[in-house]
């Protein structure tokens, strides 16, 4: 690759992990957690009439594109010497977290609902976080966690107000940038709104920087029932999980990220979920099924001319099927 932008990014790290971008981390870089994130592949294949990236974000160490932000959050907390902290969690953000913070040393609180899938759980506590289970929805269990650290006197570090997890998702960007340069338009499963914003984020760091001139157009999948920016559906999808979360707090931020990129939002059922997954499944690509709503987005949307012949798509798949221990 001999372009500019990569002379520019390969004069600062000669790692190949998330420490190549240690200097636009808001960290010293002196205490980071032992795992680092990987810089993920992008796969590219003709997908109806366009050229579909998919970038494997499940091949992270905790199996989700969770770790970007985690990685962030856990060398903050190692610097600002925190070591117990609370969040709440439908599974993959509590798995990153035990995973990042035990040779940390930092003691976690995770609360999940009841109904999370069981492989993740028992993942998540034999690596030795404290696992609060909470009856109701995923909303519930997020203000139970907010009560807990308030009543304790304990840092919250949940994802979805954590600014540190951004910085750790907009690396997404960054890779992007280096290895297929910018993409027409980005898709992206969104609940809490987290791989979203830190890809506006840096997409948006990247035209500051002028190494781009232009933003990639965004796209919110959304599971159906739990829609936030899309108009709320009366069936639920509850096979993607994973963006289950139909108040999430920055919500603002997601309309403006949308409305800056000129993007849009999709819904996706159960039904079209489960066909998406069934696809990527015998292509090769062993995700779970809140992953495979971008691709049942990008079926609709290239079958009522939204996105254009020829464009350039990219596809996070966000979390790894391996978790999956039970059926569905």
């Amino acid at each position: 690759m001999e372009r500019e932008h990569y002379d520019f990014f390969g004069s600062l790290m000669p790692y190949l992990d998330t420490r190549r971008y240690i200097q636009f981390l808001p960290v010293s870089g002196n205490l980071l957690p032992p795992p680092v994130p990987a810089i993920t592949p992008v796969v590219e294949l003709e997908v109806e009439t366009v050229r579909a990236l998919f970038k494997l974000e499940y091949l992270q160490p905790s199996g989700s594109f969770k770790d970007r932000g985690t990685f962030v959050t856990v060398a903050k907390l190692m610097e600002e010497g925190i070591n117990e902290v609370v969040l709440d969690s439908s599974g993959n953000a509590a798995l990153s977290m035990a995973l990042y913070s035990l040779p940390a040393g930092i003691r976690v609180h995770i609360f999940v609902p009841s109904r999370a899938m069981p492989g993740k759980l028992s993942l998540i506590q034999r690596l030795g976080a404290v696992v609060h289970f909470t009856e109701g929805d995923r909303m519930e269990a997020h203000r139970r966690a907010v009560e807990f650290a308030e009543r304790e006197g304990l840092t919250y570090v949940s994802h979805w107000l954590n600014p540190y997890f951004l910085e750790g998702t907009k690396l997404v960007a960054f890779e992007v940038y280096e290895q297929v340069e910018v993409p027409d338009y980005v898709l992206t499963p969104t609940g809490s709104g987290t791989l979203l914003l830190g890809l506006w984020k840096g997409f948006k760091e990247l035209v500051k920087m002028g190494e781009i001139e232009r933003l990639p157009v965004l796209v919110a999948v959304q599971a159906s029932g739990y829609e936030s920016l899309c108009e709320r559906s009366s069936s639920k999808n509850r096979l993607a999980d994973g963006i289950a979360i139909p108040e999430p707090p920055r919500l603002e931020e997601m309309k403006t990220a949308l409305k800056e990129t000129n993007g849009l939002c999709v819904s996706v059922t159960e039904s079209e979920t489960m066909e998406a997954w069934e696809w990527l499944k015998d292509i090769g690509f062993l995700v779970e099924p809140t992953s495979a709503v971008v691709l049942s987005a990008l079926w609709k949307l290239v079958e009522t001319g939204e996105i254009p012949d020829g464009s350039k798509v990219l596809l996070p798949l966000t979390g790894s099927g391996l978790k999956l221990t039970e059926g569905i």
